[in-house]
């Protein structure tokens, strides 16, 4: 296997290796015989909180241009899948390994490796020696044949309140030649909606609408530590509601869909205060995250992110909120919401849940602690307690008002 790594400082330049970049870019290439399997050019900084001697701190640097592509990058094979190393610094590395299901290839696992005894990353760091924090919901994938394009800035949260910034991504795996392809598919954040003026159409009937799919079935789902622990529980049915433009019908259609647990996989990562869940069915990958506030000692939804490529999607459609506040519940404790909820991720996104109930952090025992239940269940608890007081208040009066008649009417009459 051989690799290159070569970088530019302007747009549209040309370099040795063929190379060419956009401002500030560096392209990495892993090679095997003379065949390219994975290039890779972007941008990214990170952002590390650690503890140091006067407390918490947050180191945040760049990937700098003089970061090479390491020694454990493949093109895969021998049940090894294709990955990408980069190394930098003083003992720092991010790594990307690759997936494909022959339509649809993704980056399944994204790891950072940083060293906290690099005191110019790190300054008065407490502790010494590498960390290796992980996650399998990059949210990066594209069509086989295709080049992944992503120039905006988009976040991926890592375990143990570590966060990547990616920008200026062009990357292709499983490559059939050396060049990147030309066909692209843009992720949801470069992508820009346009307005078409209205021309006169003949008049037609409209289809029909789809009938709503039924109540979804409730999944149960969790994660586990590495000794085997679980770390988060959720039990809920989900359906996801999804704008996007029709291959069939060749505009934009809404299309609502059940998430089917039996076939659904679970994975995610257990954090000190944030949490992931990925739930992944066929083509459609879903991540939570959840994050711990230490000084309110509450949890909440902090980001969503969808990745789906469903049969009537002209394209992969992608999007992600990183801003949510969403789901707020005690930690130690479990969030209940048995009435149906709806979670607003973007114009473009929602999801439902049925009968949730969750707890990604202080899970015990392997079980749900003690349940907070949310703001819709306690009103809809109100309302019949309300009803019936009013009720007993009025059979109250009537009940009064019968023994002061009868009192009176008793007092009208004479003994002879």
């Amino acid at each position: 296997m051989r690799v290159k790594r070569c970088f530019a400082a302007g747009v549209g330049w040309t370099l040795l290796m063929g190379c060419v970049f956009a401002a500030h870019a560096v392209t990495f290439e892993v090679t095997e015989g003379n065949s390219t399997c994975i290039k890779a050019e972007l941008n990214a900084s990170f952002s590390i909180s650690y503890n140091s001697t006067n407390g918490t701190r947050e180191a945040v640097f760049p990937l700098p241009s003089s970061a090479v592509v390491g020694g454990g990058s493949s093109c895969g094979g021998s049940g090894l899948p294709p990955g990408l190393d980069l190394v930098f610094g003083e003992g720092h590395m991010i790594s990307l390994q690759f997936s494909s299901d022959g339509r649809l290839y993704r980056v399944a696992n994204l790891s950072l490796q940083y060293n906290l005894s690099d005191t110019d990353s790190f300054p008065q760091s407490s502790s010494a020696g590498l960390v290796v924090v992980m996650t399998n919901a990059s949210g990066i994938s594209a069509r086989v044949n295709t080049t992944y394009r992503c120039l905006s800035s988009t976040l991926i949260s890592l375990d143990a309140g570590v966060t990547i910034s990616f920008s200026g991504v062009r990357m292709e795996a499983y490559m059939p030649s050396a060049n990147l392809s030309t066909d692209e598919s843009v992720c949801s954040a470069d992508q820009t909606t346009t307005t078409i003026a209205p021309t006169q159409a003949p008049k037609t009937t409209a289809a029909p609408s789809p009938p709503p799919p039924p109540t979804p079935e409730r999944g149960n789902y969790s994660v586990t530590h590495g000794n085997g622990s679980v770390c988060l529980l959720a039990l809920m049915g989900l359906q996801l509601n999804i704008t996007h433009l029709s291959k069939s019908q060749n505009k934009t259609i809404s299309e609502v869909v059940n998430l089917q647990p039996n076939r659904t996989t679970a994975s995610g990562s257990c954090g000190v205060t944030v949490a992931t869940l990925t739930l992944s069915e066929d083509l459609t990958n879903l991540t939570f995250t959840f994050t711990l506030n230490a000084t309110t000692q509450k949890f909440h939804l902090s980001a969503v992110n969808v990745s789906a490529f469903w049969s009537d999607m002209t394209d992969v459609f992608e999007v992600g909120n990183v801003s949510l506040e969403l789901l707020q519940c005690s930690v130690g404790r479990s969030y209940m919401c048995s009435a149906e909820q709806t979670l607003a991720v973007v114009p473009e996104f929602s999801i439902n849940t049925f009968s949730l109930q969750l707890q990604p952090f202080n899970v015990t025992a392997n079980r749900f602690s003690a349940a907070e239940e949310c703001r819709v269940d306690r009103e809809n608890m109100l309302i019949p307690i309300i009803v019936g007081a009013a009720l007993a208040g009025l059979v109250l009066i009537v009940l009064i008002a019968y023994l002061i008649g009868r009192k009176r009417t008793h007092a009208g009459y004479q003994t002879i």
